[in-house]
């Protein structure tokens, strides 16, 4: 399976931008996803994870009311809505897949989920 996310960018505190990963799983709706994040200098950390049907969502608290995962498994692709961006959410964001596990025990480490994406640059300015 394969990762593509797109949408990252430089964007002023405040702003907002939208995140994609388009997935090549034959059926998508096997795999639960997720984005993760890792700013420079720092470990990798978990944003949001969605379920398969997506009617189950969690969140990071730094991001909670800001941001919103969602999914549209007719198109096989997850998005992060992020609102309200500050300085600090600046990161490569990284879409992740697993089939076996559940939403909410996907980890940051690369062991911890089936498929990674390639990771998309976002970059707040203050």
């Amino acid at each position: 399976v394969q990762l593509q996310a797109s949408g990252g960018g430089l964007v002023q505190a405040g702003g907002c931008l939208r995140l994609s990963c388009a997935s090549s799983a034959r059926i998508f709706s096997n795999y639960v996803m997720g984005w993760f994040r890792q700013a420079p200098g720092k470990e990798r950390e978990f944003v949001a994870t969605i379920s398969r049907t997506g009617d189950s969502t969690l969140y990071t608290d730094s991001v909670k009311g800001r941001f919103t995962i969602s999914r549209d498994n007719a198109k096989n692709t997850v998005y992060l809505q992020m609102n309200a961006l500050k300085p600090e959410d600046t990161a490569h964001y990284y879409c992740v897949a697993s089939r076996s596990k559940t939403h909410d025990a996907l980890g940051p480490n690369l062991g911890d989920n089936d498929y990674w994406g390639q990771g998309t640059l976002v970059t707040v300015s203050s």
